[in-house]
């Protein structure tokens, strides 16, 4: 099964409205990082247990370890939760830039270090998430 593939059956099993809404957000996002990475984390680890929910993953930047090591990732995740969708904007090496510039614009929703989730896109305002996903694509492109 090709990645595209998972993304839609993961799309597809979630319940209306957050279907529709992680559909929408699975077309804005790539318009606004033409030619980025797709990726699709099932949520389960080498012994295939659930160890998080699934993600979908866009774009990718390098994680450099103290020990030297380094892994690949993707910058804006993308993912359904029990009471809607986190939408996660890595790489932000300022912890706190994400609350203290969109917390009090985006509306109805909790912004963390790296995580903005909200239970529906009519509870937000979609142009400063877009603004936000641009910030998370231009901090490690």
């Amino acid at each position: 099964m090709t990645i595209q593939e998972q993304i839609q059956d993961y799309i597809n099993s979630q319940p209306e409205p957050k279907r529709s809404d992680m559909l929408k957000l699975h077309r804005i996002i790539p318009e606004l990082m033409p030619e980025c990475k797709l990726w699709f984390l099932d949520g389960k680890n080498s012994e295939n247990k659930t160890v998080s929910n699934p993600n979908i993953g866009y774009g990718h930047y390098t994680i450099h370890y103290a020990d030297g090591k380094t892994r690949e990732f993707y910058q804006i995740g993308l993912s359904a939760n029990t009471t809607g969708i986190s939408v996660y904007i890595l790489g932000i090496d300022d912890k706190t830039y994400l609350a203290e510039t969109y917390g009090n614009k985006i509306g109805k929703a909790s912004v963390s270090g790296y995580c903005i989730k909200f239970k529906a896109l009519k509870d937000i305002n979609i142009e400063i998430l877009e603004t936000a996903i641009r910030d998370g694509f231009q901090s490690k492109s």
